[in-house]
This record gives C-alpha cells, sequence and structure tokens, in this order.
C-alpha cells in the first residue's frame, strides 16, 4: 500500500503533490522535491463546515489514552479550533485566522462560517515546518506530549478542520492499525460533514526516553510516521508534512534534504517569540501547558497521606452504603451530601490560592478534610446526587466547584479509584460549561479510561467531540433547579438557608453555596451490599451512575 502524495522541498513555503501509487514514496527519501508543485486535487467547492478533532473523540478520546496503555479511541472534535487557521495549498502560504471562534458553534454555524473568506486582518500567515510546528499547542490548547497528533487542511484554501489526538502506542506491533484507524477516523469525520480533508499534517510528539536523544525519538518513530502517511494516502488524502517534536526540536519525515532540515533537527521557537504566539496572545487564546500537567492536576495521591485518607473512605462507606440504600435515608444522604458539598464549594470560593497549578491544588487539598471528602465521595456515586450537583456549572460557584471536584478525585485513594468516575465526570462537565474544552476532555478521557461505560461521561465527551453547545444541558439542569426548589417549597415554606451539614473535625466551614433544596426523585445506588472492605464498592456497583 502506496501514500498517494508526496511532499515537496521546504525551501521558502511548503508546497503539496499528490501523486499515483509510487512504489518510492514508501521510502521518505524519494519525496518529491519539485519547489513549485502543482496544487493537490481538492474539491472545486470549499466545504460548508470543518471538523476539529482532537484532547483530545469518534475513535476517541484520546486523551483519554495514556502511551503506557494500548490504544484507545482517538480523540475527535467537530468544534473550530482556537485559531481557526487556514493553510492556501496553493500558492504555499500557511494562513491562521486569530479571530476567536464562536464559543460553542452549532454544526449549522460552523457551516456557515466555513464558507465565509477569513479576514485579511484576522491572518497570520505560517511559512514551513518550524512554524507549523510552534502552531500545534495552539491548534490543540495544549502541548500534546506522547501523542500522534494529525490536523485535517479543508478546500483550496487548506482550513485547518479536524483533528485527532492518540497516546503514541509502546507496542509497535499496534501501529499498523492505529495508522488505519486514525485516518480512517479523521478523514470518514470530515466527509460525515461535507468536509472531506484535501491534505492533512501529522505530528508525532514523545520526549526522548533514558539514554536517547531527540534524533533516536524520531528515527524510533519513523516507521509510524510512515504508516500514517501510507493510511491517508490509501485514502486518496495527501500528508503535506510529518513533523517529529521532541526535547525542544523538530524534525521532517517528509524532507530528506539536510540544508533545510538538518539531521540533528531544528531547535523550536523560544516560547512566546513566534508569530503564532503573538496571534494568539492578541487572540486571548491560552495553551494549558502539557498534557501531562493537566493529567496530574487529576491524579490520584499517594503515600502516607492515601493511606489516611483510604481509612476514612472505609469509614464512610460503612456508615453511609447501609443508608443509601434504603429509601427515607437514601434521601437525607442526598440532601447530607448536598449540603456538605455547598458548604465546601463556599468554603473554596472564600480561599483562592495562587501561584502554580501545582500548588493551587496543595491549598485546595488542604482545605477539606479527609472526612469531608469521604462523605462527599462517597455521596456522589448515588446518580441524583450526582445530577443535582452538575447544577453548579456557571457563574460564581463554576470555578470552586471545578477545584473541589478536582481535589475529590485526587483523593479516591487505594481501592477506591473507580469511584473517582463521578467527580471527573462533574470536572469535566464544568469544564466544558466554562469554555475549557481541552480540560473537559482530559477530565472526561480519565474517567472513560477508570469506567468506559459510563453514560453521563460518554454523552458529554461525546458531545464535546461533536461541538456541540453545552447551553441546552445548562438550560435543562436550571430548569431542574427551579422544579427542585418549588416541590420543596410547600414543605419548607419557612426555609430561607441551606442547612449546615453535620459539624466535623477539620476547618471552619463557612455558610454553604446556595444549591438545589431537594432532591428529584430517582432511585439510590442499588442493592448489592457487602461486608468489610467490599463494601467499598457498594455505592457504586448497584447503579454505576452509568445513566
Amino acid at each position: 500500500m502506496n501514500p498517494h502524495s508526496e511532499p515537496s522541498k521546504h525551501t521558502g513555503d511548503i508546497h503539496s503533490t499528490p501523486s499515483a501509487a509510487n512504489p518510492a514514496a514508501e521510502n521518505p527519501s524519494h519525496t518529491s522535491r519539485t519547489p513549485h508543485a502543482p496544487k493537490p486535487s481538492v474539491p472545486a467547492d470549499p466545504p460548508s463546515a470543518s471538523a476539529t478533532s482532537g484532547p483530545t473523540a469518534a475513535a476517541d478520546p484520546t486523551d483519554a489514552t495514556e502511551t503506557s496503555s494500548p490504544p484507545g479511541p482517538a480523540e475527535f472534535s467537530n468544534t473550530s479550533i482556537p485559531s481557526d487557521p487556514t493553510v492556501p495549498l496553493a500558492p504555499s502560504n500557511l494562513t491562521a485566522s486569530t479571530a476567536p471562534p464562536p464559543s460553542h458553534p452549532s454544526h449549522s454555524s460552523a457551516s456557515s462560517d466555513a464558507t465565509k473568506a477569513p479576514s485579511p486582518e484576522a491572518q497570520v500567515t505560517l511559512r514551513g515546518p518550524a512554524e507549523l510546528a510552534d502552531a500545534l499547542p495552539y491548534l490543540m490548547g495544549f502541548y500534546p506530549d506522547d501523542s500522534v497528533v494529525m490536523v485535517a487542511l479543508n478546500g483550496e484554501r487548506g482550513r485547518f478542520g479536524g483533528r485527532v489526538r492518540l497516546g503514541i502506542p509502546t507496542d509497535t506491533a499496534q501501529w499498523p492499525d492505529v495508522a488505519d484507524q486514525l485516518a480512517e477516523c479523521l478523514i470518514s469525520a470530515g466527509q460525515e460533514r461535507d468536509a472531506r480533508p484535501a491534505a492533512i499534517i501529522v505530528y508525532l510528539c514523545q520526549e526522548p526516553a533514558a539514554g536517547e536523544s531527540g534524533k533516536d525519538v524520531k528515527d524510533r518513530l519513523r516507521p509510524l510516521a510512515q504508516r500514517l502517511r501510507t493510511a491517508c494516502g490509501a485514502l486518496d488524502v495527501p500528508v503535506l508534512e510529518a513533523l517529529c517534536l521532541s526535547n525542544g526540536r523538530f524534525w521532517s519525515y517528509c524532507c530528506p534534504d539536510f540544508r533545510c532540515c538538518p539531521a540533528e533537527g531544528t531547535p523550536m521557537a523560544m516560547p512566546g517569540t513566534s508569530v503564532m504566539a503573538a496571534a494568539a496572545a492578541y487572540a486571548g487564546m491560552q495553551v494549558r501547558g502539557s498534557l501531562k500537567e493537566m493529567e496530574a492536576r487529576l491524579a490520584i495521591r499517594t503515600g502516607p497521606r492515601a493511606a489516611e485518607q483510604e481509612k476514612a473512605l472505609d469509614a464512610a462507606a460503612g456508615a453511609l452504603v447501609p443508608r443509601m440504600l434504603r429509601g427515607e435515608a437514601a434521601v437525607a444522604v442526598r440532601r447530607d451530601t448536598l449540603d456538605l458539598a455547598g458548604a465546601m464549594i463556599h468554603r473554596f470560593r472564600q480561599d483562592t490560592p495562587s501561584g502554580s497549578n501545582r500548588a493551587r491544588d496543595a491549598c485546595d487539598d488542604a482545605l477539606i478534610t479527609d472526612a469531608e471528602a469521604a462523605d462527599l465521595i462517597l455521596g456522589l456515586q448515588d446518580r441524583v446526587t450526582r445530577d443535582r450537583a452538575a447544577e453548579w456549572m456557571d457563574g460564581s460557584a463554576a470555578a470552586p466547584a471545578l477545584r473541589l471536584w478536582r481535589a475529590l478525585a485526587r483523593r479516591c485513594a487505594g481501592g477506591y479509584a473507580e469511584h473517582a468516575v463521578a467527580p471527573l465526570t462533574l470536572a469535566g462537565w464544568v469544564s466544558w460549561s466554562t469554555e475549557d474544552g481541552p480540560s473537559a476532555r482530559v477530565a472526561l478521557s480519565r474517567a472513560l479510561a477508570i469506567d468506559p461505560d459510563y453514560t453521563f461521561a460518554q454523552l458529554l465527551h461525546r458531545a464535546i467531540n461533536e461541538g456541540l453547545d453545552p447551553e441546552p444541558l445548562r438550560r435543562c439542569l436550571r430548569e431542574q433547579h427551579r422544579e427542585a426548589v418549588s416541590e420543596a417549597e410547600p414543605a419548607a415554606p419557612a426555609a430561607t438557608k441551606t442547612p449546615q451539614p453535620t459539624k466535623r473535625p477539620g476547618p471552619s466551614r463557612p455558610a454553604p453555596a446556595a444549591r438545589p433544596r431537594g432532591p428529584r426523585g430517582g432511585t439510590g445506588p442499588g442493592t448489592r451490599t457487602t461486608d468489610g472492605r467490599g463494601r467499598r464498592r457498594a455505592g457504586r456497583d448497584g447503579d454505576r451512575s452509568r445513566r
């Protein structure tokens, strides 16, 4: 199987040349070097919509997939990329629009935007592989370490469209299947939206292992790059460029000319100095660090503190799970859990930390005791409670709620790792609701890695990848809140404050944040009970909140 495209020489601007099946094309050294290559064959009219795949998945997250694990579904997103770049395939310029896209474009709005010519004032021209390499974090919203990323170029102007990301499999035997699936995912997703890619750019991002250099990484990943080029060529979509990013340098797999692409690689631009960085800063776009840094904010704690947290979870499971399995007692547990969550959100709001992400997370961890965290983690295993907690999604409650859900995910220590799915999903929901798609994908990907059948996480992840607007779900939750309040008012007409949760040792608790007054109904976590350490799973195994 031979690729149907041959990238051109990298002197000056980038050109692309489709080719017929060519046995020599299997070897990158046989790449076409024509400085003024003709245009690739593209549809006569620009596509009416663009897809974006990413953190992040049609096959997706695959932000969700860690590189140490077998590959999972590739992350695919249909939303506009942050910088909305366009890449003319001929003449050989790379043009990026810095006008931010609509916050959450619907399919119809994406279609109309894609047919408009970009405003000259809103464009940045990217020339050559160096600026393509520098643009990657701005296309994704983070630096996708240990990842393969494919970006679609749509229409005559080569508008950046769909993006798909997957953790690089450690098992090289998986590379052929992974390459075929990624190419099929990106191209078919574009076709479904009448935006079949005219070309594709491939990025392979991985830092050297112990004893390796960046060049060693480039050589080790070369077969994967070639498999990706072959897979795309088999579907009649040329790979315009394939880059390896490692150890602060980049290499091109498509240009064998050492004069423009030296064997030792080309240094990446200093952060904040490139044309794309300047355009992104002007447009208010953010890069949230690396994927590993984002995942670290959700990682479960280990060590002596984890052992203490696990003891608190054991105690909470013994006290709460039997009550969660009984009708009226289950309602009381929901009420207590929401009361406590409201109090914690108020506490987090009153104490906003500063500094690095690690320092802020450490401050958040100190704001909640092991017992409080355990009660919340167990209580959130109830589907109704979790759905009610999702109402803290916007306004002044959103930021402290997100911090709380992240802190709870980190506290699911030892045998309670599966209990992290609920707070991770809530963290993903609040991130998406506040227009932070990359963080939402990371959180939801981790949730689905723990429990692939968790329906709430599945639905949110799919909605993000398809570019849907979260506002309909926000409206639904607001209506749920109003109904719950109206149901609670006849039973407690004199109530003017949210009841305080039972007093526990630890930091003093300010008044709780406003929240829904009572549950809308539903059932508890199920009917399964176990003794001893097995009880810790009962809260999730009965219902597992998979609705």
